[in-house]
């Protein structure tokens, strides 16, 4: 029976496999397969047992594992059993010198250089949409805005580049918090390798290092038991941060999206979506807030990971349940939040005609600032010209007048500037600064970075 919505609703299948039991297992023994041929080499075990240990290790399936649990309680040597049985007479020297997180943490580094693939991926195109969608939307001004109040004029590709910075910013983090996190251990029970040494292993660090770039893997520079957790909270809490990123992005879009605003719109499909099952007219940005929800999940699970650092002595077992839990759930929540967004920026409806309508609506306002300057310009200190012109703001909020209105009839303003020079303050589209050339910048920032991050793996 499926519970969780990442069983059915969040997350691709190809997201799902990656943690799926029966890949797991697969990874666990590919793990011990890779050991043993390690071990070979070093003369620790014979070519044959290596041998054995891989064709068992191709053979052995999540259901004998499981069945062995049942027995041994304990996952790792269920899987030893397995794998010793299937390789007969060299049974014996499966997981020779080595303790269960050797294999269990060298395998989820394998899950996460696997998901982080995908993550990049589908980063890739997310990038490539904001990118493409903002190259378009040059030449467009719109209304800026803060504390939700219109502020200066912006040029709307201006807006599309600190998407592309946030997530552009969010996937070089990635990168390095996954290189940091693909890590695995081959140094045994409570990190010494002691079991190596006295099976005759000169430097077990070598015979470390080479098990784990058969894998494609880094070492853990040191470890207890298991390779220290501050590497899975620091992955964990970049993926949050991305997860916020998106959600700030989100965000955007779902006020832009109404209806008393208008100027950025979810693609709707008018032939057969519903919006309400009692409001026949919504068109709702439902995907831009999904992203948003997920995003409170997210950060949720950077405080389990964080709480995962602080273990006794050289190990407890307090770790073990909660990874197994947020490990999948930040992957596969992350890459539906990518996704999902992916689509929303693809088919965003710009609505050039409701950003031109707003604009010229609340136009005064916009342009207040540049109002100012130009009175400071004439000589006018700068406190006077903002305390003039915030005058004749509040008389535009009581009495409905444009502020350029007010301002030709006012001695203060008319004594300094022409009519036909306040006129030519009106055009917001000439007040945007270097806008288009900052947001050009960071769409060249962002097409080089994504050759980058098509080489991740």
């Amino acid at each position: 029976m499926q519970v969780h919505p990442i069983d059915y609703r969040y997350g691709s299948m190809e997201m799902r496999k990656i943690f799926e039991p029966e890949n797991k297992i697969r990874l666990m023994a590919r793990v011990e397969a890779a050991l043993a041929k390690v071990q070979a080499k070093y003369h620790i075990i014979p070519q044959e047992a290596a041998d054995a240990i891989e064709r068992a290790s191709n053979e052995i399936t999540y259901r004998e594992v499981k069945e062995e649990e049942e027995k041994t309680k304990h996952e790792t040597m269920a899987l030893v059993k397995v794998l010793a049985r299937k390789s007969g007479t060299y049974g014996g020297y499966v997981h020779l010198g080595v303790t269960s997180n050797d294999i269990l943490d060298t395998a989820m580094a394998l899950q996460i250089k696997m998901a982080g693939r995908l993550i990049m991926k589908r980063s890739i195109r997310l990038l490539n949409a904001i990118i493409s969608r903002g190259e378009e939307a040059v030449g467009i001004t719109a209304l800026g805005r803060t504390h939700g109040v219109i502020a200066d004029p912006i040029p709307l590709s201006l807006k599309f580049a600190l998407w592309s910075y946030l997530v552009r910013r969010s996937a070089e983090r990635m990168l390095l918090a996954l290189e940091d996190a693909s890590v695995g251990k081959i140094s045994g029970a409570v990190g010494t390798m002691a079991a190596l040494v006295e099976l005759g292993v000169d430097n077990p660090i070598m015979l470390q290092q080479e098990v784990l770039k058969e894998l494609g893997l880094k070492q853990a520079e040191i470890s207890t038991q298991i390779v220290p957790r501050d590497r899975l909270a620091y992955l964990i809490s970049t993926m949050s941060l991305y997860s916020s990123a998106l959600d700030n992005i989100g965000n955007e879009i779902r006020n832009l999206h109404r209806t008393e605003i208008g100027e950025l719109e979810e693609y709707f499909e008018e032939t057969s979506q519903v919006g309400s099952s009692t409001m026949p007219h919504k068109r709702n940005p439902i995907k831009s807030e999904k992203v948003c929800g997920l995003a409170r999940i997210m950060r949720s699970l950077v405080v389990a990971a964080l709480e995962n650092i602080v273990l006794e002595h050289e190990r407890d077992l307090t770790n073990s349940s909660a990874e197994r839990c947020f490990l999948p759930e930040a992957f596969l929540l992350l890459e539906e939040q990518i996704v999902t967004l992916s689509d929303v920026i693809e088919n965003l409806r710009i609505n050039r005609d409701r950003i031109k309508e707003n604009l010229e609506r609340y136009r005064d306002l916009t342009l207040s600032e540049r109002l100012m300057i130009a009175l400071v310009k004439k000589g006018v200190g700068r406190q006077t010209a903002h305390e003039i012109v915030r005058k004749l703001s509040m008389r535009s909020y009581s009495t409905g007048k444009s502020i350029f209105e007010i301002a030709i009839e006012d001695k203060s303003v008319r004594n300094v500037l022409s009519p036909n020079e306040l006129k030519d303050l009106l055009d917001p589209s000439s007040y945007i600064g270097v806008g288009e050339d900052l947001a050009r910048e960071e769409f060249y920032r962002a097409r080089e970075f994504l050759k980058e991050a098509r080489s991740y793996g």
